[in-house]
């Protein structure tokens, strides 16, 4: 059995970290003699998360630009001089076989170095509309993995290939789980479930929406699986006396989650995005505002264009949310023209395949 030694970097939200973790399970499932380390920005979710999925890490000084003139800005080209440094001497020092990208601020510093040194190397782009780091990157990268079509405007095409974005595996089968989902929750089998999900921390907007609609949704007869997130837990935990409401800050059981749904809202990370592609139940999509260059637009455009999705943006939610989801409500036929239509747009061996791309290049 072939042992390789592979570093991963990629960091500073979910939608880089977990894919990360998700190649790597894949690879030390394959190679499991390897030697793997993760390489992250101090301070950020990556340096729990990861050693949480039993995976060492190493911290860089790094973080992005603000939008804004501030303080942490006139540090950035110190910390992208320390980052550069701090990752020559833990390629020299771990001399690995083959280098992986996620994208974050903390993989520019890494892959940078490591083309620079000749090594093996790939990035996975989650966006339909790429982030700064890895459009910098992709001109000395050896290959570049991407969740979706036309990334050649970005990219050079001949490094591209379309894998899609790594997945939860519990999330891959769940049409068995709708009974044990259903207990789980304590859901009455005679209403329709909707799933609200804000993200690990919550979205702020969504969970403004939600509580301004609950009488709205008590008159419609349905219930609610409301994720508020860690950051809104105590505003809305109060809710979860009602018999049709539960409020939740985080979700272990995603899975369950998914196959209680008969409708989700949702924000347009592409993580999210791509698992609910897998799930195939029909979405609304509720983008965030506030991402770099608006990826979650972009995102959730790349979705709803097909008609596999619905597309709300913030600024429209007072005057258009009532009506959009009372017409998905009633019809049948739409719920199903979504859910068909986002099937079709799933990958769902994605990790798999990203994984065959750096076993061809650790065979190099």
């Amino acid at each position: 059995m072939k042992a390789y030694k592979i570093i991963l970097s990629g960091g500073g939200t979910g939608g880089h970290i977990y894919p990360a973790i998700a190649i790597a399970d894949e690879l030390k499932s394959r190679f499991p003699e390897s030697e793997f380390l993760f390489v992250g920005a101090k301070d950020k979710m990556e340096m729990q998360k990861v050693p949480q999925s039993g995976y060492p890490i190493i911290g860089l000084w790094i973080a992005g630009i603000q939008r804004r003139l501030t303080f942490k800005n006139l540090l950035f080209p110190i910390k992208l001089v320390v980052s550069l440094f701090s990752s020559m001497a833990i390629i020299n020092r771990f001399k690995p076989n083959v280098v992986i990208g996620t994208g974050g601020f903390a993989s520019g510093p890494l892959l940078q170095v490591a083309t620079m040194k000749g090594l093996p190397t790939l990035i996975q782009e989650q966006n339909s509309f790429p982030g700064i780091t890895n459009k910098l990157l992709s001109k000395k990268v050896t290959k570049i993995c991407v969740a979706y079509e036309g990334l050649e405007r970005f990219f050079p095409k001949e490094k591209l290939i379309v894998t899609g974005n790594p997945v939860r595996q519990d999330v891959l089968n769940l049409d068995h789980k709708s009974e044990e989902a259903r207990s789980f929750f304590n859901l009455d089998p005679a209403k329709k479930t909707l799933l609200i999900l804000g993200g690990s921390l919550g979205a702020r907007r969504i969970n403004q929406l939600v509580e301004s609609e609950l009488e709205y949704f008590k008159d419609l007869g349905i219930q609610l699986i409301w994720q508020c997130g860690k950051l809104y837990a105590k505003d809305y935990s109060n809710y979860s006396s009602s018999d049709t409401v539960q409020v939740h800050s985080f979700l272990n059981r995603m899975d369950l989650a998914y196959a209680a749904a008969d409708i989700v809202i949702s924000r347009a990370g592409a993580s999210s995005v791509s698992e609910l592609c897998v799930v195939g139940k029909p979405v609304i999509f509720i983008p965030s505002p506030n991402v770099s260059e608006d990826h979650q637009t972009k995102n959730a455009l790349a979705v709803s264009e097909k008609q596999a999705a619905l597309l709300i943006r913030e600024q429209d939610l007072d005057s258009n949310f009532e009506m959009q989801f009372s017409e998905l409500i009633a019809s049948n036929s739409k719920q199903l023209l979504l859910s068909t239509n986002i099937k079709k747009l799933a990958l769902k061996e994605a990790t798999q395949s990203i994984v065959d791309e750096v076993e061809k290049l650790l065979n190099i």
